[in-house]
């Protein structure tokens, strides 16, 4: 089953309007989950207890973790889908799809299980002590114990869906969660609603991921005649291939992020040492940089499915015109943005909590995080790029480099050097290296291939 349309956008459309139609709304829905998030923060952060805020921000870590599973079966299956789809095998791209849906909703029900009997060992590794671990767990309770599976399944579905070229439709089921939640935030968090506190935000999360994961089931039940993407329990197998082809890109990908958890561990154990405010502050300057940050990952991961079909019917050229025209429109704006966060960092802290610790920690935190944001885009590019071209050590091996080669060390050292202020900047330290890198090994990569 071909369907033209589609074959059209990845062999015939121009390029500009290819990665835009692919990108654009990837980059929109990433926005929007990035919003959400914020939404937590800033609603959490109008009671104006840095308990509470310390507490999402405690939470982070073990959230980032389901990245590691959906990176594992969305960007490993996506991108085996992609492939597929390039050389027209349509049974691989049948099963590999149902293989990322079932083992997501198992992994889910995995973590669920696991935070619920192993959670007081887990709280004092987040780094929650005796001021913080009753309001960090009530958050992870709603957002872990219940929430686990809904959260996986329906960034999962999403990968899916994109992988097919349906950009537009995996970022409305994304985003219709996440406004969801920017609704629900207020009325269960604050004190004229439900007046849960941080508790109230875990659960508009997670009655916002079952919407999203409802919206998914919706869809593909109305296109269970053309859709490419398989629910059906007879094609889920762990034939070879299948196994092999999902999890040689998804196993580094989930890596990627399991080091991504483990960096921010460490640095919020590292902040914990100077207090609650310093680490409600932290979680604050982080949250607001990933919103730009958002936009680099969206822009690589919405452009994946071009590269991985290109890649695999051999259109060496249109694959690399594609890259320059993204990296062009995202470094360009990336860098305006860099300027404006670190200019008006005061106010954008300050519209989170009024506190004037908090409001001068964060301040100084998002003018070093923000300056790594154009050298991660470059970094997030090319790891896109081996990641839908089957390339899964390439992109272990910058996960590695970024995290426990680069970033953690630089922890540490600036932390010494410049007690607490130093470990916003060590992220940017690593990056401008990773960038280098990425370049390099990008031109290298495509004289390969002109080559053959």
């Amino acid at each position: 089953m071909e369907d033209v349309r589609k074959t059209d956008l990845f062999e015939k459309m121009p390029i500009k309007s290819a990665v835009l139609k692919l990108s654009i709304p990837t980059v929109l829905s990433s926005l929007v989950m990035v919003i959400y998030n914020l939404a937590d923060t800033y609603f959490v952060g109008i009671l104006n207890n840095s308990v509470e805020n310390a507490a999402v921000t405690l939470a982070a870590p073990l959230l980032l973790a389901f990245n590691a599973v959906n990176n594992l079966f969305g960007v490993g299956s996506s991108s085996m889908m992609s492939r597929a789809l390039g050389k027209k095998d349509y049974e691989t791209v049948y099963r590999s799809s149902a293989f990322g849906f079932y083992c997501s909703v198992i992994s889910g029900l995995i973590f669920s299980l696991l935070y619920t009997a192993l959670n007081s060992q887990l709280l004092i590794v987040l780094g929650a002590d005796s001021e913080t671990t009753a309001a960090t767990a009530e958050y992870l309770k709603w957002t872990v114990s219940f929430g686990a599976v809904p959260a996986i399944l329906n960034v999962v579905m999403a990968y899916l869906v994109r992988a097919e070229g349906a950009s537009l439709h995996a970022s409305v089921g994304t985003m219709s969660g996440c406004v969801l939640n920017m609704i629900l935030d207020p009325i269960f968090v604050l004190p004229w609603g439900l007046d849960m506190g941080a508790s109230g935000a875990g659960c508009a999360t997670f009655i916002s991921n079952c919407f999203a994961c409802i919206y998914f089931f919706v869809l593909l039940y109305v296109k269970r005649k053309s859709t490419y993407v398989c629910v059906n329990p007879k094609k889920f197998s762990f034939r070879k291939s299948i196994v092999t082809g999902v999890f040689s890109v998804g196993i580094p990908a989930s890596i990627q992020n399991l080091l991504n958890v483990t960096g921010m561990t460490v640095l919020n154990n590292f902040t914990s040492a100077f207090g609650a405010e310093a680490v409600a502050a932290m979680g604050i300057a982080q949250k607001i940089n990933m919103v730009p940050m958002q936009i680099a990952l969206g822009s690589s991961q919405g452009v994946m499915p071009l590269i991985g079909y290109t890649y695999a019917s051999g259109n060496t050229d249109r694959m690399k015109k594609s890259l320059m025209f993204l990296s062009k429109y995202a470094l360009g704006f990336l860098a305006v943005i860099t300027v404006g966060f670190y200019f008006g960092s005061d106010l954008l802290i300050s519209l989170f909590m009024k506190n004037e610790a908090i409001i001068s920690y964060g301040s100084e935190f998002l003018k070093g995080l923000c300056l790594s944001l154009p050298f991660l885009c470059m970094d997030f590019i090319a790891v896109g790029v081996f990641q839908a071209c089957g390339m899964g050590g390439k992109s272990l091996i910058f996960a590695i480099m970024r995290k426990i080669v680069l970033e953690i060390p630089f922890i540490f050292l600036l932390n010494y050097l410049f007690p607490l202020y130093g470990l916003a900047y060590a992220q940017t330290m690593a990056e401008v290296i990773l960038a280098a890198a990425a370049i390099a090994v990008l031109i290298s990569m495509f004289k390969k291939l002109k080559a053959k």
